[in-house]
């Protein structure tokens, strides 16, 4: 983690500090007085509901060793420990990780796209980490908060970060951009999160693509090849020169593509082939879209002198993020996909495509909650969904959510009366599920974080509604 003096660190982020407190040492940074270690540098943030100012003293009792501290707010009498005077505190915190970034002189690998960058992230890391010592995002510090303070945390001995990098609207990708100055950019794709927020899917492409402002000349921009948006758009852009343009995907046309891709509840095995050849690969995660994913991972992995076989090494090692197609089982022995932290049209398609992969099973049991921030076409999306589902991918459908009503209607219109079925109350979801599944079934629970599916996952580990 970054470590200074506080003279340096007023220096780095255009802070005031008192000449005599100046040669005190700090070693990292908090915005949380509830995670704060002793020794660290505390950052007060503002939102709109809190004042992290107000929380001064709980920092110095944790141990921070001095505070930055807003000129526009009042100075306390007696603040105990050094203040760093400072216009905007979060600029601040972005200025001393850019700052730290530069010192260390990593190379910087950054992640985004509608679906699939964390577990992109994920496999990049382990892809790279059989040669150089990596620090990525962790949990999901991918903001203008998060990324700072995950730039922050890196050892000073890190060879390469790799940053994941998230949004919600234009401008922010292009802020973290410029913050993190990436030697690759990675795209995974372009779906249909945030459409209520930008209105189109072209949009989105636009929003992702700010990815490549801060693109270091002679830097690797590596984009999902069969995407058409992705194309379209950047052919409209200055890019920096030079960089070098990979492509990935299923499509021949691409520089790294997959086929052969056999599937089972544990694993993905697959071939990429390349300009060095064809490569057999498996990764620990199930699914046709995490194949892709991985040969993401491989085009970072090559850019940075990783082997073939370090990749496969790095590939088959790979520890992912929960609730990412996570295996677990009921507590009956049933098993459970739990894929439960996000959703979009696409990200459901692909958990849908790969249910209907798996065999082996007495029953399939697909359930499905709500589908977020999709603008006005929310409905439709729901419906196309239950469209796509068959009794050929599943045998049963449990839907949940308001939205999720659209789904159950479509999908009704294919499956045996009683098969799908739709519940306003998780717990009378999660009752069913419990007396329904047997031990030889296998059940995929897929849903918008705001929706907690992973709670009915939880009960279905432990037998019981919580």
């Amino acid at each position: 983690m970054m470590q200074a003096t506080l003279r340096d660190a007023a220096v780095w982020c255009g802070a005031a500090v008192e000449e005599a407190a100046g040669g005190a040492v700090f070693a990292g940074v908090s915005t949380d007085t509830r995670q704060i270690k002793p020794g660290q540098l505390f950052v007060p943030l503002s939102g709109d509901r809190f004042d992290g100012h107000d929380y001064l003293e709980a920092a110095r009792e944790a141990g921070a060793v001095a505070s930055l501290w807003q000129r526009d707010r009042a100075q306390p009498a007696d603040a105990g420990i050094p203040l760093l005077l400072v216009d905007d505190t979060l600029a601040a915190l972005q200025r001393l990780a850019a700052h730290y970034l530069g010192a260390l002189q990593a190379k910087v690998v950054a992640v985004t796209g509608s679906n699939g960058k964390t577990t992109t992230k994920d496999l990049i890391t382990s892809v790279l980490s059989t040669r150089y010592r990596v620090h990525k995002t962790e949990g999901n510090l991918n903001n203008h908060i998060g990324l700072p303070l995950t730039v922050l945390r890196a050892d000073p001995g890190t060879e390469v970060l790799v940053l994941e990098m998230g949004m919600s609207g234009r401008g922010e990708i292009a802020l973290l951009s410029n913050l993190a100055k990436p030697d690759i950019a990675v795209i995974t794709n372009i779906g249909e999160a945030h459409l209520l927020q930008l209105g189109s899917r072209r949009n989105i492409a636009r929003a992702k693509l700010e990815i490549v402002q801060g693109l270091k000349p002679g830097g690797v921009l590596i984009v999902n090849g069969d995407e058409p948006l992705i194309d379209e758009e950047l052919q409209a852009l200055e890019l920096p020169d030079p960089i070098e343009w990979v492509t990935f995907g299923e499509s021949e046309a691409c520089a790294l593509s997959v086929s052969n891709i056999r599937v089972t509840a544990e694993t993905t095995r697959f071939e990429a082939r390349t300009e060095d050849g064809v490569h057999t690969y498996e990764i620990p995660v199930p699914g046709r879209h995490n194949a892709v994913n991985a040969l993401a991972a491989a085009a970072v992995g090559k850019a940075l002198g990783v082997t073939p076989e370090q990749i496969g090494e790095g590939l088959s090692a790979a520890k992912l993020t929960g609730m990412r197609i996570e295996r677990t089982r009921a507590s009956n022995g049933a098993v459970v996909l739990n894929d439960a932290y996000n959703a979009s049209p696409t990200s459901v398609l692909a958990a849908i495509s790969l249910a209907d992969a798996l065999a082996g099973y007495r029953h399939k049991r697909i359930v499905l909650g709500d589908m977020l921030e999709l603008g006005p076409d929310e409905e439709s999306f729901h419906a196309e969904i239950g469209r796509s589902l068959t009794p050929e991918t599943a045998d049963f459908v449990y839907l949940y959510g308001p939205l999720s009503a659209h789904t159950a209607k479509a999908a009704e219109q294919a499956f045996p009366s009683g098969s799908v079925r739709h519940f306003a109350d998780k717990r009378e979801l999660t009752e069913t599920l419990l007396r329904e599944t047997g031990p030889d079934d296998l059940v995929l629970v897929k849903a918008s974080r705001g929706m907690k599916l992973e709670e009915v996952v939880a009960a279905l580990q432990k037998g019981v509604v919580g």
